[in-house]
């Protein structure tokens, strides 16, 4: 039995211990978790708040995983808790308040696995009322009270406000509902005191209403400061004052101090009794006060001491009221006013601060010198039985006489143009008048006031030499104003109408040199410019300081023939413009020289062809019979033969053209075309007969006549004709 059962258990346990490690390798997801807020995410004070958390996972197995949840409320942990089941967590608020106000949410973790739901926020609102309670309600001044203000069931970071009638006196930050506060009033008669609270939750506040009010009368202690002041008559300056400052029905054992002060001076201090002694001065606030201070209880007394003064503060005066540098001066120090009764105005004495002053005393308080070249700093000093007093600061300004002014032309000098002209000083103290001069006789004048400010004055010239007679002055003062040069610059006088002169003329030839003179008359210098017409761009710009100049065309051809002008201008700034002039090129001489003899070698040759054209017809004509008809046999004369073939030759007229004489002086009757007709015989076998039995010639002469002349030689009777050649 007992292997058997050794056996069994062996089996058994491994059984087991295989089943527990495939449960610890079952496989889960988180699917989702989300938070939810019970009974709704905006509730009141008191409500019942549950926030649950619900998770979605799924597993492989049967047996529960192992859930940790975690409730966030602003990024800060407020709940955590371990559960093995599937349920929701549920984390309630029991009667919330307003500081569970806030963002939460919820996060799962399984076996390091981690999923966070979304946010909610939750707003509780309401506040409870707050409750005020004082240990007294009856105090004396400055006696202290212990007031307690309670936030009933509010929880969280709170603010406590204490009020004396609607005026905060104190603040207490607490991290309870309960806070004490420590008053002390000061002020004698019934006083209401109340308080309220702020639960901070950040980044919000949340306020309570006030608390009810609660009376406390406060009693006036019978403690008296006393101000005494010898002496009690009227008080002049320089008197001996005398103070005294005590206080009276001080409680024993007192934790006080006493203060004597003059306006925002301290002038002593003490326990019980304060004294002090000083001199009167009329300049220093006539009010004092003894104080008594204990704890926060603070009684204090005022008197005024008025104080005659024994002499006024004196006056600082200077005369002339200007003065320029090293002319006399007068300043002069005087009290308006003192006390006769108590002081002889022999007693009063004046003196000058700083006392090197380079002033002679004339008299009391009179003092005389010259002035400096620059700024200086006067003081006047009265005193008498040990009062001084100072006058105001006196600066005296010497000023500074103006120069010789200097005249000059703003710009250019333009005959007839408006000119403007410039009177200005190097020194001098504005104001400053300037005046205008024409040969002394005064044309206006301009106030120059301003440091940079300048005069200036428009005129207008006619003649160069008028400008010479301009001037000005400049004054400042009384004396004689300086007078300026006179005025000198260059006057520009604008161009009259430029001429342009061709070189050569009239006649221009290629090859030559064309120059194109352009003169104007004014101011130089000048600027010409000559343009040829049809062309934007000049051919030639130049600048001369005279009043003419050439531009030269070197070796000018046929193409430099056209319409050429010139245009001028100076500083005056008008442009004239010269006439236009036409230039035409001719042939240059040799081609001339050439073209001639072409021509007379041409008609050298024609009449040489004419002439020999002309013997050669003459010849012709002494040949021929002028007028020959050849007679035909009788036989032949009847109509029958006429229809025969006849044997003898035929006669054939052709006609030739001579051209015309080339001299007319030769052949003086034949003008225009010669016509001849020339009489052939043909043979009877159709050759032409070599018998020449002559010609008869007619010559028509086409005169420039509208009639047509016929020069007909003359035939005598029966002219033999030549014998025929074989």
């Amino acid at each position: 039995m007992g292997p058997l059962l050794l056996l069994t258990s062996t089996l058994l346990s491994s059984y087991f211990h295989a089943g527990r490690t495939v449960n610890t390798q079952k496989l889960f997801t988180i699917r989702d978790i989300t938070l939810s807020i019970e009974p709704s995410i905006n509730v009141t004070r008191n409500t019942n708040v549950t926030l649950r958390c619900k998770a979605v996972v799924s597993s492989s197995g049967q047996e529960a995983l192992s859930r940790e949840y975690t409730i966030y409320k602003d990024g800060n942990t407020v709940y955590t808790k371990t559960s093995s089941t599937s349920e929701d967590l549920l984390y309630p608020l029991s009667e919330a308040r307003v500081s569970n106000t806030g963002k939460y949410k919820c996060k799962i973790n399984i076996e390091g696995k981690n999923m966070t739901s979304g946010v909610k926020k939750l707003t509780v609102t309401g506040l409870s009322k707050p409750v005020l309670s004082l240990n007294k309600d009856m105090v004396s001044e400055g006696e202290e009270i212990k007031a307690t203000c309670t936030a009933d069931g509010e929880t969280g970071s709170i603010f406590f406000y204490f009020y004396e009638d609607s005026k905060e006196i104190q603040e207490k930050q607490v991290n309870s509902n309960q806070a004490e506060a420590k008053l002390r009033i000061t002020s004698v008669g019934i006083h209401k005191i109340h308080c309220a609270y702020t639960v901070l939750i950040t980044p919000d506040s949340f306020k309570s209403e006030k608390s009810s009010a609660v009376i406390v009368s406060v009693k006036e202690l019978p403690i008296t400061p006393v101000l005494e002041i010898f002496p009690q008559s009227k008080i002049y300056e320089g008197d001996q004052l005398d103070f005294l400052c005590t206080v009276r029905n001080v409680p024993q054992h007192p934790e006080g101090k006493l203060y004597l002060s003059q306006g925002n001076q301290l002038l002593s201090s003490g326990d019980t009794k304060v004294n002090h002694s000083m001199v009167a001065l009329a300049k220093d606030p006539g009010e004092f006060e003894c104080r008594f201070e204990m704890g926060d209880v603070t009684k204090f007394v005022l008197k005024m001491v008025p104080v005659t003064e024994l002499f006024s503060v004196p006056t600082f005066t200077m005369s002339p009221a200007e003065v320029f540098q090293k002319e006399d001066m007068t300043l002069t120090c005087k009290s308006e006013s003192f006390a006769s009764e108590r002081l002889r105005r022999e007693e009063l004495t004046y003196t000058l601060d700083p006392p090197e002053n380079l002033l002679t005393r004339k008299g009391p308080g009179v003092f005389h010198g010259k002035a400096l070249q620059y700024d200086f700093n006067y003081t006047c000093v009265a005193q008498a039985r040990g009062i001084v007093k100072h006058s105001e600061t006196l600066t005296v300004r010497p000023k500074v006489s103006v120069s010789i002014p200097k005249i000059s032309v703003v710009g250019k000098a333009v005959l007839g143009q408006p000119l403007k002209i410039l009177c200005q000083s190097d020194s001098g103290s504005l104001p400053i008048n300037y005046t205008l001069l024409r040969e002394y006789d005064e044309l206006s004048t301009t106030i120059v006031k301003q440091p940079f400010q300048q005069a200036f004055f428009t005129v207008t010239i006619t003649k160069p030499d008028e400008i010479t007679k301009y001037m000005c002055e400049a004054k400042n003062n009384h004396k004689e104003a300086p007078l300026s040069k006179r005025l000198n610059a260059t006057v520009i006088v604008p161009l009259t109408h430029p001429i342009m002169t061709v070189i050569p003329n009239p006649e221009i030839s290629e090859g030559d040199h064309l120059y194109l003179i352009c003169g104007v008359a004014g101011t130089p210098p000048v600027t010409f410019k000559w343009y040829r017409v049809g062309y934007e761009q000049p051919l030639n710009t130049t600048t001369s300081n005279k009043n003419n100049t050439a531009y030269q065309v070197p070796k000018v051809s046929k193409q430099d023939s056209g319409t050429y002008y010139c245009e001028a201008f100076n500083h005056a700034n008008n442009v004239v413009i010269s006439d236009e002039v036409n230039i035409q090129v001719r042939l240059a001489f040799w081609k001339k020289v050439v073209i001639g003899a072409f021509c007379l070698l041409a008609v050298s040759v024609l009449v040489v062809v004419s002439v020999l054209c002309f013997i050669s017809k003459r010849v012709r004509v002494n040949r021929a019979a002028v007028s020959v008809w050849s007679e035909r046999p009788p036989e032949a004369a009847n109509d029958e033969e006429s229809s025969m073939v006849s044997k003898e030759p035929d006669v054939e007229y052709t006609e030739v053209v001579h051209p015309r004489p080339v001299d007319p002086a030769r052949v003086p009757l034949r003008k225009g075309t010669d016509t001849v007709y020339s009489e052939l015989q043909n043979s009877p076998h159709g050759a032409a007969d070599h018998h020449d039995y002559g010609s008869v010639e007619y010559a028509e002469l086409n005169s420039e006549h509208p009639e047509t002349n016929h020069y007909r030689p003359e035939v005598n009777g029966h002219q033999e004709l030549p014998a025929p050649v074989d």
